[in-house]
């Protein structure tokens, strides 16, 4: 029987690449140590994959056949622990494999035997899998959708010819970063330069779970936290988040404008109800709403003197925390870009006069960011450009008098996730 951080994967990997599902946040719950087996182990069979499938194609009988998916996640967990995880033995790696292709749930038992012949061959030199398997192209771990996102993510800085380093970089796990809310920092939580307020790990400290639990800080990826750190002098009273599950940006508006009213909307109703939750957990006064939030803001009698919209997107600039990306199914773009207009436009109507409207995304495709902002110029013309953020933010072309009204920071020298995004001012 494979060990449960196996099985994990295993699981994993076919909501992936058989129901074409991404990998569900608490995927590795309950796996206490073996969570760190898991996480790594999961992260280079979704980073590496089509590497993986490239160096086993060709050494089958009839390499053009199909091969069952369950094959393919037993020879991949096994050749990644085998080349690229030295603390697992030949025998743990060949032999919890050999037994996933052996599940009727998980493998394809047929395969069995040959899944045992490839991995006993590859584990005779794993320096050499792993040099096999590196010298590989690294295009074969992506698709045409990252291709454009990687594009995409490099054009407004003209450095289109960097996509295969950006792509490197984004094959790194990402650092989780922190923010305080109350009490003493814990051991290992260091201050990141150029960004206040921000903390990452230093190294070798170990995650602050306890801290967290407590409520003393929160995980804040650094593009939220850069992108909320915006200059804003004008009053605010009443603030709207549009899209505020799972709360931390929620949190962090309550820091920036206290004594505002806060009104936090989220359609989904255990989303909502976790919102909730936690904003109580740190203290928060806000009114959440389960709601649609563009319903919602279109019959909307209030108006608010700050809006952050921070809408539902493809996710693209989320390579590196979700490295199953590249792997699913990118045919939701027209849907989301309809929906994103929508939200801007009910939520114009809802910004007071002199108010601010923030938008924002984890994508790095143009049609759900500055296109937005192109047509809201024409769309809304009580709505101008406001420069809250500084020029280090943006890319050479929006930058004016140090300071941008389109947030999206150089893909290649930034380590926060990949966000795009404008304000404008209502007059």
């Amino acid at each position: 029987m494979p060990t449960p951080a196996r099985l994990h994967v295993a699981h994993a990997l076919h909501e992936v690449f058989g129901e074409g599902g991404r990998v569900p946040d608490i995927w590795d719950r309950d796996l206490g140590e073996d969570a760190h087996l898991a996480q790594a182990l999961l992260g280079l069979c979704l980073r590496r994959w089509g590497r993986l499938q490239a160096w086993v194609k060709p050494k089958l009988k009839d390499p053009d056949r199909g091969v069952p998916l369950g094959t393919r996640v037993a020879l991949a967990m096994g050749l990644a622990q085998l080349a690229w995880l030295p603390g697992v033995s030949d025998h743990a790696a060949v032999n919890e494999a050999v037994e996933l292709a052996a599940s009727r749930d998980l493998g394809f038992v047929p395969h069995k035997g040959l899944v045992n012949a490839l991995l006993r061959r590859a584990a005779k030199d794993r320096a050499a899998l792993a040099a096999e398997l590196e010298a590989l192209p690294a295009a074969l771990d992506r698709g045409p959708a990252t291709e454009r996102a990687l594009k995409e993510a490099l054009r407004p800085h003209h450095a289109e010819g960097e996509l295969e380093t950006l792509w490197a970089r984004l094959q790194q796990p990402p650092r989780p970063d922190f923010r305080r809310l109350k009490g003493e920092l814990p051991e290992g939580l260091v201050p990141v330069a150029g960004l206040p307020g921000c903390l990452c790990l230093d190294e070798g400290a170990p995650f602050p779970r306890p801290w967290l639990e407590a409520s003393g800080g929160m995980v804040q990826d650094r593009s939220s936290q850069a992108l909320l750190a915006y200059r804003w002098d004008r009053p605010v009273t009443r603030v709207m988040d549009a899209c505020a599950a799972p709360g931390g940006k929620t949190t962090t508006l309550a820091l920036r404008h206290p004594g505002a009213a806060i009104t936090a909307l989220e359609v989904h109703p255990r989303r909502a109800a976790r919102l909730r939750q936690t904003l109580q957990q740190r203290g928060v006064e806000a009114q959440v709403i389960q709601a649609d939030a563009a319903e919602w803001l279109e019959v909307c009698g209030t108006t608010f003197d700050l809006i952050l919209l921070d809408a539902p997107c493809t996710g693209s600039g989320t390579l590196q925390k979700h490295p199953e990306w590249p792997w699913l199914k990118h045919d939701d773009l027209p849907r989301l870009t309809g929906l994103q207009r929508r939200l801007l436009a009910a939520a114009g109507d809802r910004l007071a006069p002199g108010g601010l409207l923030i938008y924002a995304v984890c994508s790095w495709l143009p049609e759900e960011g500055c296109s937005h902002r192109e047509w809201l110029e024409q769309a809304r013309p009580d709505l101008h450009p406001a420069a809250v953020w500084p020029a280090a933010m943006g890319a050479a072309q929006d930058t004016e008098g140090g300071a941008t009204a389109v947030f999206r920071p150089h893909p290649l020298t930034w380590e926060g996730e990949g966000f795009q995004g404008f304000a404008v001012q209502r007059s």
